[in-house]
């Protein structure tokens, strides 16, 4: 286990994050990537109310459970406890989930391409989701800040949200019907 530091923040021009990410030393680990989300509860929501998540991911043809324990907030950055493990069969991990009485409450998708510098002490990916382009620096606190500043990114843009508190700020936003972030 350990803690997952991070920042989203808004894609305007994802060419010109691109190139400057590139300009800071950083090289693609992952091509783009269709990923599938699915959040998981228990039938009363016990893990929502308690600020956690437990999400299957598909990446590609890899298959990953995750675990995410309350977001501590105070500061600029969103860290949380995370426990993460491959998963062979991703159908199969998804009927244990579902036998042990956890059900689907929220899925999303997007493309997604991963970056690291030679440092390798974190990693920054571009999502292109159905709510728009996001990017994510996730690593140490201060690694984070000055890869932030490379790709001038100012502490004002900083996101510190979910993925899905952000699609369903979106849909009250934009009036949209839509219950999932999916195409």
């Amino acid at each position: 286990m350990a803690d997952e530091v991070e920042i989203k923040f808004v894609i305007h021009d994802v060419d010109a994050v691109r190139t400057k990410l590139r300009e800071a030393g950083f090289g693609e680990v992952t091509a783009r990537t269709h990923e599938f989300n699915t959040v998981y509860d228990t039938p009363d929501n016990a893990m929502l109310g308690r600020g956690e998540l437990l999400r299957l991911r598909q990446y590609g043809e890899r298959w990953t459970l995750t675990h995410k324990g309350l977001a501590r907030l105070g500061g600029k950055h969103k860290t949380r406890r995370e426990t993460e493990t491959r998963v062979e069969d991703g159908e199969a991990m998804h009927e244990i989930l579902s036998s042990l009485g956890f059900v689907p409450r929220f899925r999303y998708e997007k493309f997604r391409t991963e970056f690291a510098d030679i440092s390798h002490s974190g990693h920054v990916v571009l999502d292109e989701t159905p709510i728009g382009n996001i990017g994510e620096i996730e690593g140490p606190a201060k690694w984070i800040d000055d890869v932030a500043r490379k790709l001038g990114i100012s502490e004002a843009d900083y996101i510190t949200l979910s993925y899905a508190t952000m699609f369903f700020a979106w849909r009250e936003r934009t009036g949209s019907a839509a219950s999932e972030m999916t195409w």
